[in-house]
């Protein structure tokens, strides 16, 4: 693109914004930075107990606000009172997000909200929270993992109306069994007679969790191989992955989040997909010099996709659409991590309720 015609968009993401159609989403619900990622073209957010905890711990207001529900909710556990506090900062967000969401017929303008990770070994519970928070605003999209009981999850939340966004993903066999979960749950809709136009579903891959994977396993099992190359993990699946989508015609976007680089954006621009980074990396796509050039349908450098998955049994599980079981999603390297550093997002969620509730005798 010409730069004296690039130079009239106020950056670099609305400048892709306004000329490719892959979307812009905030990977928080902080109103502030929302703001921010909306003036450069965003339509969307997405959120998780870790972005979660990171809003919170920066509101100067955070324990008079605890206060307050522990007022309201006399019986309430910590736990209540730690979701309430999610619940509020993701309705304040949906309520941004609102006018976009009417514009766009439900495409986008939706803010994601996570269920409670813990229960991600238990499908009746994870639908029954997904109802619960898909009900605090018109514009919620529920976050579902990909694990093996998130999988049926996903389909019977789609059957009753909820947009989804499947977390905890990292590998085309989890995205294929998300899509066809959805495809699923639409059609049992359409049989019926149900609405699904204003549905929008979208399988986030966690692409910088893959990448820190590769990494993890260079270490635990001394492998060598070019350090540049583990970069390129997460990008070589979700390419095939939207490839996949494509020709097989599934109604959900892909989504990429977990940014580590600059190519889990730049890469992906061109395709029908969501880019969600943090503010941080907004900021620092913005102030780059990375071309907004659509790169979705240019492959992975072959010598490196050869590269990694003869040096890594887990790079050909998570690219090979036979390469994991459902039954397998759950001991997935990346998925173990990640649930684990998502738990324990919540146990400090916990805590800073249970400071508030219960103050430490022994601190001044």
């Amino acid at each position: 693109m010409n730069r004296t015609v690039a130079l009239t968009y106020k950056s670099l993401l609305h400048e892709m914004t306004q000329t490719t159609p892959t979307c812009l989403w905030n990977d928080s619900a902080s109103i502030q930075e929302l703001t921010y990622s909306m003036e450069h073209g965003a339509v969307g957010a997405t959120c998780n107990p870790v972005i979660a905890l990171g809003v919170l711990k920066k509101d100067p207001e955070l324990k008079a606000k605890i206060r307050a529900l522990l007022r309201q909710k006399p019986t309430a556990t910590e736990g209540e009172i730690a979701w309430e506090l999610v619940q509020e900062i993701s309705v304040k967000g949906a309520a941004l997000l609102k006018p976009i969401f009417d514009r766009e017929a439900g495409k986008n303008g939706r803010l994601s909200i996570q269920t409670d990770p813990r229960l991600f070994r238990n499908s009746q519970a994870i639908v029954q929270q997904a109802e619960q928070f898909a009900s605090l605003a018109p514009n919620m999209i529920v976050k579902i993992p990909a694990t093996r009981s998130g999988i049926p999850a996903i389909e019977e939340a789609t059957y009753r109306g909820i947009s989804i966004n499947a977390t905890v993903c990292f590998s085309l066999p989890q995205c294929v069994a998300v899509a066809q979960a959805v495809e699923r749950g639409l059609a049992r809709r359409e049989r019926e007679g149900r609405d699904i136009a204003s549905m929008g579903p979208v399988c986030t891959i966690m692409v910088g969790r893959l990448d820190d994977w590769m990494k993890v396993l260079i270490e635990k099992e001394n492998i060598a191989v070019d350090p540049g190359y583990t970069e390129w993990a997460g990008v070589a699946v979700f390419k095939s992955t939207y490839r996949l989508f494509r020709d097989r015609g599934y109604r959900i976007r892909l989504l990429s989040a977990a940014f580590r680089n600059h190519m889990h954006w730049s890469e992906l621009i061109g395709g029908d997909v969501v880019i969600s980074p943090p503010y941080s990396w907004q900021l620092r796509f913005n102030a780059s010099d990375v071309a907004v050039q659509d790169r979705i349908d240019v492959p992975v450098d072959s010598k490196i996709v050869n590269a990694l998955s003869n040096k890594f049994p887990d790079f050909r599980r998570a690219i090979c659409e036979d390469g994991l079981t459902v039954d397998e999603f759950d001991a997935f390297g990346p998925t173990r991590r990640t649930l684990r550093q998502f738990i324990a997002a919540c146990h400090d969620l916990e805590m800073l309720v249970r400071d508030v509730l219960i103050p430490n005798p022994d601190v001044a």
